[in-house]
This record gives C-alpha cells, structure tokens and sequence, in this order.
C-alpha cells in the first residue's frame, strides 16, 4: 500500500505541475493581447504619413487638431463617418461635427471615401499607440529605440518549464527516498541538501540539462546572427538637414530628377550639388511656416534658411556677386541603405525593366523629413516580393523577338520571376 501511496502522489504532484503550467501560459497569453501589434502600427504610420500628416500631428496642433489619443475621445465609428464624408455627417445634423467645422472656421477637412474601415482603423491604432520604436544606429547617433531582441514569450515558457521540471524532479526524489526506508520529511521538496545529492548522482539529469543549455545556446547564437546586417530603422544624423517631405512631398520632385541614375544603372547615385543648385540658384530660403524634424529638433525657417547656405557653400556660390568662386567643400552625406558585398542589386533592372516605383524598397520617403531603413531588405524580402511581382514583358525597353516568342507560346504577358525558371527564361535570369 506503501507504494500506491507514493504513486498517488507522483500523479498529484504532475496534475498540479501541469495545472500551473497551463495557468501560466493562459495569464502571458492575456498580457500578450495587450501588446502593440507591429504590423498594424507599421500600416496605421505609413496611411497616417501620407494622408494625415500635412494637417495633423500626434502631440500638438497644426492645421488641424492633435491626433494623439483620439480614439479616447470620439468613438470609431463617427471616426469612419467624419473621415470618410465629413461634409455627409455635418448634412445630416451631427452636432459634433458641426462643432468642429464651426471651430476652425468653416474650413472642411479633405474626405477620404476610398479608405476602407480597415485603412482607418490602422490609423487610428497609431495614433493610439504612438511611433515604432526605431533600432538604434551603428554610429555616434542618438537612439531613440533598442536593438530587435527575441520575443519574451519563449523565455517565459522556458521558464515555467524549468520550474516545473524541478518541482517533479524534487518529487521524485523524496519518493524515492522513502521508499528506500529514509523517514518521511515535510514539505514538497524534502530536505534540500538531499535533493542536490540526489542531482548529483543522476547521471540521466545531466545529460537532458547539458541538451537543454545547448539548444539554448544554439537558439540564442542564431538568433542573433541573424540580426547581423539588418538594419531596418537605421537613420544616421546627416551633415545637412535635408527634408525628402518638403522636396518630393511638399514639392512634387520627382526621385529620378535628384536620383538620375537609377533608370540605366546599377546605383542610384547620390545627387551632386549642382543638381541642387538648379532650383537653389533662385530659393535662398524657405517659405516662413515651412518646418522639418531633425536629430529630434523641430527647424523653422531661420535653421533651414542656414542649411541651404551649407549647399552655397559647399558649391562655393557667392549670394552678393551671385557667381560661383571655385571654392568647393563637397557634402559628407553618411550612407543609409547597404546591402552586403556578396549581394547584386541593379537599380535600373527594378526602375525600368521591372516598373518598379522607389516607395517598393524605401517605403513612402515622400513623407519622411529624415529618410531611414523602412524595409529590412535581407535576402527572404527579396524573394517574397520576387515571387508575387509580375513583370510585363512587353513593357519592358528590353523587349525582344524571343520575349515574343516565349510570350505567345505560353499565353502570358506579365510573369513572376518565380515563375521565369518554367518559360525558359531561366536561360538568360537567374
């Protein structure tokens, strides 16, 4: 009877062991609801960038009021309503609506009726939870974030697990124990100094906690390996505080204009000063309520009235005689996209062949002050967007009488690179 005895509260013990477990999981599961959920703050940001910014920030007024926290104030779906069709809901009598028009003057905000509700529900969701938090630079730069870490949860787990395995272990001993004629001793574990002398003679516990710290070791080894040259977030501090918002946003250059280069070859090229001084010649300075974020400043016109003479001076153009002296100091811009050296990458294959807009790989720099990493661009990147991206073949300036051919024996005329391998044009791309 002994025995059952022990054998019931072997079983007892593992019911319990796994109960906590069980309980353990479901509380972190309830707390990881509450995280932020990154992909819809990363869509809410980019919608936000590009439609919302010019009226409106999240902390104070502009244009328009501060969106920061709006979803505690007005509820989502008169939110649905007023974006979509403000001047709609004011017609039908809204008396909120009609409060807001008449505070700022009777000017209407832009409707949007192509957003769906999931596009504003991802707008509101960051103006509600605030900026991502951005990596932190390879260089002397303020951070403004930490470095990508593993998710907690699996460190959580492991946690419990080990508690769990330790609390049955404990157990098993003290049965053990007893049934080997030791007194009965109180407590769930017994006496502690038994249960480490019992550890150290269990050869089979030392091998499972050796494969344990190996494959911890393992996964935290790999983990960070794999961080190693992504980059995503990364936005140096520039000699020259040079707003893409202001120039392609505002302005309505084009990139190619700046980035000439990028339709017929393999870089991009960064934009020479003379390229600036063909509208610079004539703008010495900004309009007075032009403002840009930078280095976590906001400038007004008197900042940027003197980086523009920072391009005068780098061309080395007199604004008294309006000639140039001859006198140069090139710009050191610091370099924000780099892939790795064994990696080959031609601009003008994307730009032209492909039809690819820049916004593809930089995200929307027609909204950024200071341009940073917005794709991670490691190599699963590239591949996902190689196999869902079609190509027109007869769009290309490349087109020829074997893509011709090969587009009438096989009935297409857009292809995937994923699917280039089974046209035969695996031959010529690979």
């Amino acid at each position: 009877m002994k025995s059952v005895d022990k054998h019931s509260q072997l079983t007892r013990l593992i019911l319990k062991s796994f109960t906590f477990l069980l309980i353990f999981l479901l509380s972190f599961s309830l707390q990881a609801q509450d995280a932020v959920d990154e992909a819809q703050q990363k869509e809410g940001k980019q919608l936000f960038k590009s439609l919302c910014a010019s009226c409106h920030k999240l902390d104070k007024k502009l244009i328009g009021p501060a969106l920061g926290g709006i979803s505690e104030r007005r509820d989502m779906d008169w939110l649905k309503s007023w974006i979509k069709d403000n001047a709609a809901l004011r017609a039908s009598g809204d008396a909120d609506a009609i409060a807001i028009f008449d505070e700022y003057n009777g000017s209407p905000m832009t409707p949007f009726p192509q957003l769906t509700d999931k596009n504003i529900e991802d707008i509101i969701y960051y103006t509600t939870v605030g900026e991502p938090v951005k990596a932190g630079a390879q260089t002397a730069v303020v951070t403004e974030g930490q470095e990508p870490q593993s998710s907690p949860w699996l460190t959580y787990i492991l946690v419990a697990i080990i508690v769990v395995g330790v609390l049955i272990i404990a157990n098993l001993l003290k049965v053990i124990s007893e049934l080997k004629g030791a007194p009965k001793t109180p407590g769930l574990a017994g006496n502690i100094d038994d249960l480490w002398v019992g550890f150290k003679k269990n050869s089979f516990l030392h091998v499972l906690i050796t494969i344990f710290l190996a494959l911890t070791t393992a996964y935290v080894l790999f983990g960070t390996l794999f961080q190693i040259g992504v980059d995503e977030g990364y936005m140096p501090i520039q000699e020259v505080a040079f707003s893409h918002k202001i120039h392609a946003g505002d302005n309505k250059i084009d990139c190619q204009y700046c980035h000439s280069s990028a339709k017929h070859s393999k870089t991009s090229g960064i934009p020479s000063g003379n390229v600036c001084m063909n509208c610079h010649k004539n703008i010495s300075e900004v309009a007075d309520d032009t403002t840009m974020e930078f280095d976590g400043m906001t400038y007004g016109k008197a900042e940027l009235d003197k980086e523009i003479q920072k391009l005068y001076t780098a061309v080395g153009w007199d604004t008294e005689t309006l000639e140039y002296t001859g006198e140069t100091k090139p710009i050191k811009w610091t370099r924000v996209h780099n892939l790795a050296d064994f990696v080959y990458f031609n601009h003008s294959q994307h730009v032209t062949v492909g039809g690819q807009k820049c916004q593809t790989c930089h995200g929307p720099v027609e909204t950024m002050d200071e341009v940073f990493q917005y794709s991670p661009l490691t190599m699963g990147w590239c591949i996902d967007c190689h196999r869902d991206t079609s190509v027109d073949l007869k769009g290309s300036p490349y087109y020829t009488k074997v893509h011709e051919e090969l587009s009438k024996k096989y009935g297409v005329e857009k292809v995937t690179v994923a699917q280039m391998g089974g046209m035969e044009c695996g031959k010529c791309h690979y």
